[in-house]
């Protein structure tokens, strides 16, 4: 499985938050997640949860799990 955080970028931008490191201390992450949010990795639902009371929104509003199609 893969997570995908592309409607997390979207919320920024409906936020008109211009840089994705000011979400730092927004949320109150760390570099190293904002790191792994752009590389599309996993983080700890503690980050997902400080995310999502930064931007007033619900977990689904910022990523999704996709599954990858194995061949």
């Amino acid at each position: 499985m893969q997570v995908d955080y592309k409607k997390l970028w979207i919320r920024l931008i409906e936020k008109e938050i211009k840089n994705k490191t000011d979400l730092i201390p927004l949320a109150g992450i760390s570099t190293n997640i904002l790191a792994k949010l752009n590389k599309g990795e996993y983080v700890s639902m503690n980050s997902l949860a400080k995310i999502c009371r930064a931007l007033d929104c619900d977990i689904g509003d910022i990523c999704v799990i996709k599954e990858v199609n194995k061949k």
